[in-house]
C-alpha cells in the first residue's frame, strides 16, 4: 500500500504548523548563537585578561621589550616560512595536475583494469594495492574493493594514511583493490557506464581470487550511494557493503541544523549545475563543489587551518602539504553526470524513494540488494548528517520484518562527534571503527537477517591492554528515527523544490541552453576555470608570481637563523587569542548565515500552497501492508515446510530462536557461529549460497511461527544422536551458561526438554548467573580469544563428525 505521507499542512492548522516550525528555527539558532558564542566570548575575555596581566608583569619586570622583540622575530620568521609552504603547495598543485592528478594513496599500487579500454569507456580505473614490506596478504581471503568519492576532489582519501581503510584490510591479510578516476571524464560517459565498469572490476577481482568469497565493497561519501547502486543493479556480484557517510535520503535533517540541504531551493535547483556545465564546454568543474564544502566552515577553511600552520610551521608543514595535495586536486564531471546527481539524488531524493532511473529502462531499487550492509554515520558530520545516511532504510522497507523476510542484514553505527572527513582519514577511527567493522565482516553472514545497531565498547584487558567489545542489537525502524533528531514532516517542503527545479531545468534546456553552448569556446571555458577563486587563491603563491620570488631572501634568512619565541611568551598567548577571535567571528557569520538560509527556505517553501506545488513529487514508494508479508508466496512456501528438514535446519533454527530471545548478539558468539558454519558438518560441505538460503528460511519461520517452529524441532531431529549433536553445536555457539541472559537460559532449557534431553536442560539451568565483575571478565576474555578452533568463554569446539542420519528432503 502507498506509504502514508506526513500530516497535510492544508488541515485546519495548516498555517499554524509552518509558522511554528519557522519560529522554532529562529529560536534554535538564537539559542545556539547565544550559548555557543557567549561561552566562547567569555573564554576569550578570560584568556585576554591573563595575557594582559602577563604583559603588565613583564613591563613591571623590565622584560616586556625583550619579549616583544623575541616574539616579533619569531612571528616574522613564521610568516616567511608559512608563505614558503604556500609557495610549495602551489608548485605541488602544478606538478600534480601535470601528472594527471594521480590518487593520493599512501601505498604502492598497480593498474588492473583501465576503464577507458572497456566497451563503454569511462575515466575510472581499478588499482591493486601492493602490501608494504612485512605485510602478507592471502589470495583465499575475501578481497576488498574501495570506492572513493568523486565530489570535486581526486581519489585516494580511503588510503591516505597508514592507519586507514586500506591499512586495516591489508594488516588483516585481505587483498585490497582501489577504484580511482582520472581528472576528466571520457566523452559521453554516464553513471550507468560507471556502474557497469565497477561491475567489470568486481568480475576481474573474482577471476583473480577464485577461492575467496565475494569482495567487500566499501563506499565513502559519494562512493557510498554509488556502492548501493552497484549492488542493487548487480545483486549477485557483491559481498558485504560498507557505506561510510553517504548521503542517500537527501531531504532528511532537522530544523536548526543541516543547512546544506537548503541549497537546491535557494540557489535555483539544477539550473546552476546545468549552466556551469555549459560554461565549461560540457564539463562541471569540481572546484565549485569544493567551494561549497569550504563555505560550510569558513572559520576553519579560510583562516583556521592557515593559522595552525603559521603557529607551528615546522611540525605541521608535511601534514598540511599532504592533505592540500588531495584537497586542491579538482576533478570534473560531465553535464549528464552532474545533472543526474543533482536531479535524482540531491534535489529529487529519488534513490531513497525508489524512483531513480540510472538510464531509460534501468531503474534502481535498493530492495534488490542481497549483500549485508553496514552503514556508518556520525552526529558530527555536517555534510552527510546521520538522518541522510540512515533514513533510506526506513523509506525502502515496510518495517524491520520485511528486512528479515528478504533475508537482508543491515547494521548501522552512529558516531557521536567525528566530522565528515574524519570518517575516512582519522587514524583513531581507522584503528577502532574501521578495524572492528573489518573483523565483523568476517562473520556478518552468520548473523540472522534483520536490522541491527552495531555497538563498540571499550574494555580493559590483561596488563592494561585496551580491547573493544562488539555487539549487535535488534532494532526497529522507530529506533532509527529516534537515534537522531528527525523532522520528517518538513521533507514535504523539498518536493516543491524538486518540481520547480525540474521546471526550471526544462525551460533552460529548451530556451537558453542552445545559445549558451553556441557562444562558449574552449578558450573561454579554460579561462573561466583558471579564474575560479579556489584555483586563483592557490596559484597566487606559485613561483610564477614575481612577488613570491622577491620574498625568497626573507625565507632563506628565516630558515638559516630561526629564533623561536619561548612558549611562555605572553605575546604568543595574545596572538592565539586574536586568532581565536577571528575564527569566532567567521563562525558567527556562518551561524547567522545558516539561520538566514533556513528562515528564507521555510518562508518560501514551508507553506500549504508550496506543498500543493510539490504534491506530485512528495509521494513515497508503494509498499505492502506489514500484515501482507506473511502471505508472500516465498514466505508461504517456507512456512509450509516448517516441520521438514535435517540437523542443519534444526541447528540454524535453534540459533535464530536464541538470538531472538536475547535481542542482541555479541561478536564472540557470532565468531563461534561462523566457525560452526564453515568447519563443522553438516555445514562444512555446503556452499555459501546454500548456507545463506538456510539461514534466511529459518529466520522466516522464527519471524512468523516461532512457537510452532520450536515445537517442530523433534520432527527435524528424529533420533537421539542427531539431537545430542545439534545441542552440542548450539551450546558451543552460545557459550557458558554463566554468560547467558535469563531469556537465553530459559529458551535453551526448553529446547532440551522438547528434544528429550533432560540432562542438558539441567546443565543449562543449574549454574547461577555470574556476578557483574565475573561476567565482564568472561566477556573481555572472549573478545581476546580467536574463534576458530579455540576455547571461547568456556565453550569447547565440538569435533567434526559424520551425521548418523541422512538429510531429509
Amino acid at each position: 500500500m502507498p506509504r502514508k505521507n506526513p500530516p497535510d499542512s492544508r488541515s485546519t492548522d495548516g498555517l499554524t504548523r509552518p509558522a511554528q516550525r519557522l519560529l522554532d528555527s529562529v529560536q534554535r539558532h538564537q539559542e545556539q548563537v547565544t550559548t555557543t558564542h557567549g561561552k566562547r566570548a567569555k573564554q576569550q575575555a578570560e584568556t585576554l585578561a591573563k595575557a594582559g596581566q602577563s604583559i603588565a608583569q613583564a613591563a613591571a619586570d623590565g622584560t616586556a621589550w625583550a619579549q616583544w622583540q623575541a616574539y616579533a622575530i619569531d612571528a616574522v620568521q613564521r610568516m616567511a616560512l608559512t608563505l614558503d609552504v604556500l609557495r610549495e603547495r602551489a608548485d605541488n598543485d602544478q606538478r600534480h595536475e601535470a601528472a594527471g592528478t594521480p590518487p593520493v594513496l599512501n601505498y604502492e599500487h598497480e593498474m588492473v583494469v583501465d576503464g577507458c579500454t572497456l566497451s563503454r569507456p569511462v575515466n575510472y580505473q581499478l588499482l591493486r594495492i601492493l602490501p608494504p614490506q612485512g605485510v602478507q596478504v592471502f589470495d583465499w581471503k575475501r578481497p576488498y574493493m574501495i570506492i572513493d568519492p568523486r565530489a570535486g576532489h581526486g581519489a585516494g582519501i580511503g588510503g591516505f594514511k597508514v592507519d586507514s581503510q586500506v591499512g586495516v584490510a591489508l594488516r588483516a591479510g585481505h587483498p585490497v583493490y582501489f577504484v580511482v578516476f582520472r581528472q576528466h571524464p571520457e566523452p559521453g560517459q554516464t553513471l550507468a557506464d560507471i556502474m557497469r565498469a565497477e561491475a567489470d572490476f568486481l568480475r576481474e577481482i573474482a577471476r583473480r581470487h577464485p577461492r575467496a568469497p565475494k569482495a567487500v565493497v566499501v563506499g565513502n561519501c559519494q562512493g557510498g550511494w554509488a556502492t548501493l547502486i552497484l549492488a542493487a543493479s548487480n545483486p549477485d556480484l557483491t559481498g558485504p557493503l560498507v557505506v561510510n557517510g553517504a548521503p542517500v535520503s537527501t531531504w532528511s535533517g532537522q530544523v536548526g541544523e543541516n543547512p546544506m540541504r537548503y541549497n537546491g531551493g535557494l540557489l535555483g535547483g539544477v539550473l546552476p549545475a546545468m549552466l556551469m556545465s555549459d560554461l565549461g564546454r560540457g564539463e562541471f568543474d569540481g572546484a565549485h563543489l569544493v567551494s561549497n564544502f569550504e563555505m560550510l566552515n569558513p572559520g576553519r577553511n579560510y583562516f583556521g587551518k592557515y593559522y595552525d600552520l603559521f603557529a607551528d610551521v615546522e611540525h605541521r608543514k608535511e601534514d598540511f602539504l599532504e592533505f592540500e595535495r588531495w584537497w586542491g586536486g579538482f576533478h570534473f564531471t560531465n553535464a549528464a553526470e552532474i545533472r543526474w546527481i543533482v536531479e535524482e539524488l540531491f534535489i529529487g531524493n529519488r534513490l531513497a524513494r525508489g524512483e531513480a532511473m540510472l538510464e531509460p529502462g534501468l531503474p534502481v531499487d535498493l530492495k534488490a540488494i542481497r549483500a549485508p550492509i553496514i552503514v556508518f554515520a556520525s552526529r558530527g558530520d555536517n555534510i552527510t548528517p546521520p538522518q541522510q545516511a540512515l533514513n533510506w532504510i526506513v523509506d525502502t522497507f515496510v518495517d524491520e520484518h520485511e528486512i528479515r523476510v528478504r533475508g537482508q542484514r543491515i547494521l548501522y553505527m552512529v558516531h557521536d562527534k567525528v566530522g565528515h572527513l574524519g570518517i575516512f582519514v582519522s587514524s583513531s577511527i581507522a584503528r577502532k571503527e574501521h578495524a572492528e567493522m573489518a573483523s565483523t565482516l568476517k562473520t556478518i553472514e552468520a548473523l540472522a537477517p534483520g536490522l541491527y545497531e552495531m555497538k563498540i565498547d571499550e574494555a580493559q584487558g590483561e596488563e592494561g591492554q585496551e580491547h573493544f567489545l562488539v555487539s549487535f542489537h535488534d532494532r526497529t525502524m522507530a529506533d532509527i528515527l529516534s537515534a537522531v533528531d528527525n523532522d520528517r514532516a518538513q521533507e514535504r517542503d523539498f518536493a516543491a523544490v524538486a518540481r520547480l527545479s525540474e521546471l526550471g531545468g526544462n525551460l533552460y534546456d529548451l530556451g537558453v541552453r542552445p545559445f549558451v553552448q553556441a557562444m562558449v569556446t574552449q578558450e573561454f571555458a579554460d579561462a573561466l576555470r583558471e579564474a575560479h577563486p579556489s584555483r586563483a587563491s592557490r596559484k597566487a603563491f606559485a613561483d610564477t608570481n614575481p612577488m613570491v620570488r622577491m620574498a625568497q631572501p626573507l625565507v632563506q634568512w628565516a630558515q638559516a637563523q630561526r629564533q623561536k619565541a619561548d612558549p611562555s611568551n605572553p605575546f604568543l598567548a595574545l596572538e592565539r587569542t586574536a586568532a581565536e577571535g577571528v575564527i569566532q567571528g567567521l563562525d558567527l557569520f556562518r551561524d547567522l548565515r545558516d539561520a538566514g538560509y533556513e528562515a528564507a527556505f521555510l518562508s518560501i517553501y514551508g507553506w500549504p500552497w508550496m506543498h500543493r506545488v510539490g504534491a506530485d513529487h512528495a509521494q513515497q514508494r508503494t509498499r505492502r501492508n506489514p500484515e501482507e508479508l506473511r502471505h508472500l508466496p516465498e514466505v508461504q512456501k517456507v512456512l509450509a515446510r516448517l516441520a521438514h528438514g535435517d540437523i542443519a535446519a534444526a541447528v540454524i533454527r535453534m540459533l535464530v530462536l536464541l538470538a531472538d530471545a536475547r535481542g542482541s548478539v555479541r561478536r564472540d558468539r557470532l565468531e563461534r557461529s561462523t566457525h560452526v558454519l564453515h568447519h563443522q558438518e553438516p555445514f562444512k560441505a555446503m556452499g555459501p549460497e546454500r548456507r545463506a538460503t538456510l539461514i534466511g528460511e529459518q529466520s522466516i519461520i522464527v519471524e512468523f511461527e516461532a512457537e510452532r517452529g520450536l515445537e517442530a524441532l523433534p520432527q527435524l531431529l528424529k533420533d537421539a544422536d542427531s539431537r545430542r549433536r545439534a545441542m552440542e553445536l548450539v551450546r558451543f555457539v552460545v557459550g557458558a551458561p554463566e554468560e547467558m541472559e535469563p531469556d537465553t537460559v530459559t529458551m535453551l532449557a526448553r529446547m532440551a526438554q522438547l528434544l528429550g534431553l533432560p540432562e542438558e536442560a539441567k546443565a543449562v539451568a543449574a549454574p547461577r548467573r555470574a556476578t557483574a565483575p565475573r561476567a565482564r571478565a568472561a566477556v573481555a576474555k572472549a573478545a581476546r580469544t580467536p574463534a576458530a578452533g579455540a576455547k571461547t568463554a568456556g565453550a569447547k569446539a565440538p569435533a567434526s563428525r559424520k551425521r548418523s542420519t541422512s538429510p531429509r528432503n
